[in-house]
């Protein structure tokens, strides 16, 4: 009997322990499993992928013999690069949809990763080269390669290597990427932009200089695309202090009233009301809050605006801006600083997606 009172007591205290932070695992686990790097012909360039699309649309490969291959660049352990992976060869780069999260653990940096083509699809979102399937509801030109099976006989991982350094882009060279569009190599590599300063010029007639853009979805169960679903702040910072923001930061900021005066016209928040719900829209964001995506607006000295997205999901989300980069909210004074992500163009706009929370630096 007393043994298995031992038994239980220990059992007991074996799951008092197993609470979400606790200290993991820090003894071995043996030999971790090493692949074999494959060595596959290579047949194509990422170059002329683009060209393909350029010529043709989105298109469905159908040469199974086709054979790209490049250096892994992007790195999604923040989480701020989410189920993409980047590739670069001497000709460009391009965005592989790969639907699975902690790329990192399998495609490191500087490793040269071989891709068969035959069967994906060469499309773009808003501009931007991606590689992917068919996407079956034909809602986008492209869709995640979702199974290890598909992954496995597509992606193929070759030899590590060093990592492929930021490359450092001028303003001059960011607005001749803007005009070529889709085929310039710039879009997907690694960059390092010089020279930025908090606030851009809006799309509109005026001097206000416009800070950041949030979407909110007031119910991201419904629609996302009708317009009474959305909340759009777009211009002041509206007191957000943060890259992004996670979901109970959002709940933070939304608690203080920052977002009180979003896409709501004359009328507050707590003035308009959901039909169906009852609830005002204020209330609404509360009981579907979750992580918010929030792009921050710079520009260059000529005045090119940059947007830096970070994802509300990514493990910066909350880390607060060097209140020397925002400056003040009425006056375009913030220090100059550099950053460096993964460079794409949206819709005819330059975006970065920074690594990590120290990739903004103010410039000595």
């Amino acid at each position: 009997m007393r043994k298995h009172i031992l038994i239980v007591a220990a059992a007991a205290l074996s799951l008092a322990s197993c609470e979400e932070w606790e200290p993991v695992f820090t003894g071995s686990y043996g030999d971790v499993y090493m692949y074999e790097p494959a060595k596959l012909e290579v047949t194509s360039t990422i170059a002329h992928l683009k060209d393909l699309y350029e010529k043709n649309g989105a298109l469905k490969i159908e040469d199974d013999d086709m054979v790209i291959a490049g250096k892994v660049i992007s790195d999604d352990h923040s989480g701020n690069i989410y189920r993409e992976l980047y590739i670069q060869d001497e000709t460009g780069v391009i965005s592989v949809k790969i639907g699975l999260s902690s790329l990192y653990s399998d495609y490191k940096l500087g490793q040269t990763v071989y891709v068969r083509c035959g069967g994906l699809t060469i499309g773009q979102y808003n501009g931007m080269p991606q590689l992917g399937v068919e996407d079956p509801s034909g809602e986008y030109e492209t869709a995640y390669l979702d199974n290890r099976y598909l992954i496995d006989t597509h992606v193929i991982r070759g030899a590590w290597g060093d990592p492929v350094p930021p490359r450092h882009v001028t303003e001059a060279e960011l607005n001749e990427a803007l005009k070529v569009g889709y085929s310039h190599d710039i879009w997907g590599q690694l960059v390092t932009i010089n020279d930025l300063q908090y606030g851009a010029k809006g799309s509109y007639a005026s001097d206000h200089f416009k800070r950041i853009f949030i979407l909110l979805y007031v119910d991201p169960y419904k629609d996302k695309k009708s317009s009474t679903n959305r909340v759009f702040c777009s211009s002041e910072t509206y007191g957000v202090t943060t890259w992004a923001m996670s979901k109970n930061k959002f709940l933070e900021y939304l608690d203080a009233g920052c977002f009180d005066q979003c896409g709501t016209s004359d009328k507050g928040m707590n003035d308009v009301f959901d039909e169906q719900t009852g609830l005002t829209v204020k209330q609404s964001l509360r009981a579907n809050a979750t992580a918010v995506t929030t792009s921050q607006y710079f520009h260059l000295p000529d005045g090119l605006p940059v947007q830096i997205r970070t994802s509300g999901f990514a493990k910066f989300a909350d880390t607060e801006i060097d209140p020397a980069i925002l400056g003040h909210s009425d006056a375009e004074d913030g220090a100059k600083c550099s950053a460096t992500g993964i460079i794409t163009v949206y819709n005819g706009a330059v975006q970065l997606a920074l690594v990590d929370e120290n990739s903004v630096k103010i410039q000595k």
